[in-house]
């Protein structure tokens, strides 16, 4: 072949290219939209203030606080302390650590603890499970004493490894200094740290989440009912947790399930028991009444292909790291559309989790949500006659752009 016919094919073949890249950047249909018919959207009101000191309503699935009151205010968190105390438990039954089974000889430190009790006796031994029912449903001090104990030798220990997951979870606000929430002055939370905390409890072990909507429990001869009166009341309620000293006032952390949209709701600080189950009924309601959630694509999922340069493979598929859930007052879902923009100078080597683009969900000319895509897989370097083809490919593509 002449040099010249060469060339002139390498220059259609960069012209080509060029005019195909230049679709960088797409629409991307927008999943779970349904059409309707235009009606006017829908007045939500400001939520009221409730008899409380602090509180937070948040979404379990996207993460996104729809309302809240001194949510990151250091507050005393009584019994919401055992939230931790059986997020760890679970962890470390995960891990391997501990086993449910195993047996755990009761101190005389854990014995004589004060306040809420499972009334467990001084040397007696009693299962894992049985002291992780005795907490989450009996909110049993001596119950989270032995059972801080058995994990790590001493509740002092165990404070330690509270503090290193609150960390972990990003809880800025919360301090632990003991297992049970008794009253201490450097132990403290906030009801946005509690959301959070619950909505690790939630996703990160289903299996054990199911005790926390248990109504009652039955050791050594006692029957106590879960303080949560919202297990009785509302059947969407599974979840999670009281708490009450004289410092603290009534609290509680509830979740709910309605039409597979989660809420988490944290109250701190009510007069009552009776008031704490009252406020926290009115932000769920108000939650489930004026927001829905919607989960617009799944992590690793294949979204598109984006073009590589230099490669052994001239295209790599690209998805989202998490998956891309919001929650909207409801009626905007429908209005909004997503874009996809990928980068258009992508050269090979191409690492798994490379950041290759983004996504946007824009409501009207507002963009409400970016998330990045990544390389779904590795794209290795082509051989050198296909990366000087490419090079010159490049040179005309710079060219037209």
């Amino acid at each position: 072949m002449k040099m010249s016919q060469f060339l002139q094919k390498l220059c259609f073949s960069a012209v080509v290219v060029c005019a195909a890249s230049y679709v960088s950047a797409a629409d991307v249909p927008t999943p779970n939209a349904v059409p309707t018919a235009a009606t006017a959207p829908m007045v939500i009101p400001a939520m009221p203030e409730l008899a409380a000191k602090s509180y937070v309503l948040l979404d379990a699935a996207s993460g996104k606080v729809l309302v809240e009151h001194n949510g990151d205010e250091r507050l005393p968190p009584a019994s919401l302390t055992k939230l931790m105390t059986a997020y760890i438990a679970t962890k470390e039954i995960q891990r391997g650590q501990i086993s449910e089974q195993d047996l755990v000889t009761v101190s005389e430190k854990a014995w004589r603890t004060g306040g809420s009790r499972m009334f467990i006796d001084v040397g007696k031994q009693v299962s894992v499970d049985d002291l992780l029912h005795g907490i989450i449903i009996q909110s049993g001090n001596d119950a989270s004493v032995a059972l801080a104990e058995h994990i790590a030798g001493s509740e002092e220990a165990f404070s330690s490894m509270m503090n290193t997951a609150a960390t972990r979870l990003y809880l800025d606000n919360t301090q632990f200094m003991n297992a049970t929430g008794l009253p201490s002055e450097e132990h403290y939370s906030s009801a946005h740290d509690m959301a959070k905390l619950a909505r690790a409890i939630i996703y990160e072990d289903p299996q054990h989440y199911s005790i926390y909507a248990q109504k009652e429990f039955l050791w050594n001869g006692i029957k106590q009912p879960n303080r949560n009166l919202l297990l009785w009341r509302d059947k969407t309620v599974d979840g999670l947790k009281t708490g009450h000293t004289d410092e603290a006032g009534y609290c509680l952390v509830a979740s709910a399930v309605r039409d597979d949209m989660r809420l988490i709701s944290v109250v701190f600080g009510a007069s009552s028991e009776a008031a704490r189950a009252a406020e926290t009924q009115k932000l769920l309601t108000y939650g489930f009444r004026f927001f829905e959630t919607r989960t617009f694509y799944k992590k690793g999922v294949e979204l598109a292909d984006s073009k590589v340069w230099k490669g052994e493979s001239s295209q790599v598929k690209v998805g989202l790291v998490e998956d891309l859930i919001l929650t909207l007052p409801r009626g905007q879902v429908q209005k909004m559309a997503a874009a996809m923009i990928l980068d258009e100078s992508v050269v090979a080597p191409v690492k798994r989790g490379d950041r290759l683009g983004r996504v946007e969900v824009r409501l009207g000319d507002e963009i409400v949500h970016t998330a990045d895509l990544v390389a779904l897989h590795d794209v290795e370097e082509g051989g050198f006659f296909s990366r000087l083809l490419d090079t010159i490919r490049m040179f005309f593509y710079s060219l037209f752009n």
